[in-house]
């Protein structure tokens, strides 16, 4: 089986750095993803585009890891995982910058390939972090791993749209937003130049931050990642990695999975406008479900492996998972709760954060399982499945232009249907065949 760890002598002192790293990578990932919760309804009002356009918005940057995974693996194993990770970073950084000519231009196309690029960047520093923490230690303590990375990513994940409202939205903007309808075409097009441009200056600081951080760990004491194979290393069954089910399986749960987290978290704000909140009002629902999946992560902590095994978790998640779509899709009356007068159905639709938490972290493990040498490239294509964030919030917002954003939450109950599969038999196969 494959082991990562640095040169012994080094081990202690290298096996800390590498737990901050990876805690800071995680921070990063959250903080430069769910920021789209917000970028998504901000691009919707300033660049004036249905609700099919404005998801294009996840599936730029999401598509990103479809393309440039098993790219990034061979990048890895050509200049190494610390190097790996520099890169990644700096590529984060150009797609930040790229942000700033398309503000001044107010071109959608412009700001998708940003989103493309910074969607690259982290595809790499996703395959390195995700293989590092599944493999670092007990494999039975993998999902409580990832669970502690979870709550960094979701912390910052939390942070992101505060800072994103608190650098872009002004307390005016509540009734501009209101009153552009009724506007002429130029003064509606300069409001909405206007609007744009205060995207440049937090994205021109998050470009030099990101390029300081990859300088940062280029000249930081982390030793570089050696990989211990085991010996008369196997060969890759005929067919390569397709030869493996659980794998396979695992890699489309993962696209399932990453679909139904980011309809969850991207749309909430949209769908809150249909019971009357505007953007202001709502900008703070996606934290909500962001909370709602720290205190999942949090619960994996304390009770996997000790209570629960990962592999029972998977399968109660999946299930309650199951049961809130259905509640979202199928619940109607108004309540109110955190002094806020709304559909039940959203905070059903706020609470599949909490199971969401801990089914990414029990796939893992179970896909990898038995790859050994070739957990890296399993790796990259699980890390692939994160294209689901592309496509799945795509078909919600067609499906919510044609309907309503009511009826497009269909979309996740087949989903988590396939994670109910996976959990309880799909992660068991070893075989195409049938016995």
């Amino acid at each position: 089986m494959e082991n990562i760890k640095p040169a012994p002598k080094q081990q202690s002192r290298s096996t800390i750095i590498s737990i901050i790293i990876l805690g800071l990578m995680f921070f990063t990932f959250g903080f430069i993803s769910w920021v789209n919760a917000i970028l998504i309804p901000y691009f919707k009002i300033a660049c004036e585009l249905t609700n099919f356009q404005s998801y294009l918005v996840a599936f730029a940057f999401y598509i990103s890891y479809l393309v440039m995974s098993m790219p990034s693996s061979y990048l890895l194993n050509k200049v190494g995982y610390k190097n790996g990770i520099v890169i990644g970073f700096w590529i984060l950084a150009l797609g930040a910058l790229i942000f700033i000519p398309a503000a001044y231009g107010r071109t959608y196309g412009i700001f998708l390939i940003g989103l493309f690029t910074l969607g690259t960047g982290l595809a790499i520093l996703q395959t390195v972090a995700n293989l590092y923490i599944t493999l670092i230690g007990d494999k039975e303590r993998a999902a409580q791993r990832i669970s502690m990375m979870g709550i960094c990513n979701k912390g910052a994940g939390i942070l992101a749209p505060i800072a994103f409202s608190w650098a872009v939205l002004r307390p005016t903007d509540q009734d501009l937003f209101l009153k552009l309808p009724s506007l002429g075409d130029i003064e509606r097009a300069l409001i909405l130049d206007e609007l744009i441009l205060r995207v440049v200056h937090p994205y021109a600081v998050l470009g030099l931050v990101l390029f300081f951080i990859g300088l940062a760990i280029k000249f930081s004491p982390l030793v570089e990642i050696t990989v211990h194979r085991s010996a008369g290393r196997q060969p890759l069954k005929r067919g390569g990695l397709l030869h493996y089910p659980h794998l396979v399986l695992g890699a489309i749960a993962i696209f399932l999975h990453v679909g139904t987290q980011v309809v969850a978290i991207d749309t909430v704000i949209g769908y809150a406008g249909t019971m009357g909140l505007t953007l202001l009002e709502a900008k703070n629902l996606p934290s909500y479900t962001l909370t709602a999946t720290i205190v999942g992560y949090i619960l994996g902590i304390i009770l996997i492996p000790r209570v629960l095994k990962q592999t029972y978790m998977l399968r109660i998640c999946s299930l309650i998972g199951l049961i809130l779509s259905l509640l979202v899709c199928l619940a109607y009356g108004e309540v109110t709760w955190m002094s806020r007068h709304l559909d039940i159905s959203i905070w059903f639709l706020i609470f599949i954060g909490l199971p969401n938490a801990l089914i990414w972290a029990g796939i893992w493990p179970l896909a990898l399982a038995g790859l050994g040498d070739y957990s890296k490239q399993g790796s990259a294509l699980l890390i692939m499945g994160l294209c689901g964030n592309a496509i799945i919030p795509l078909i919600y917002g067609w499906i919510a232009d044609v309907s309503d954003e009511k009826t497009a939450y269909w979309i996740m109950v087949p989903c988590f249907l396939y994670i109910v599969y996976y959990a309880f038999w799909g992660s068991k196969l070893r075989s195409w065949k049938i016995k």
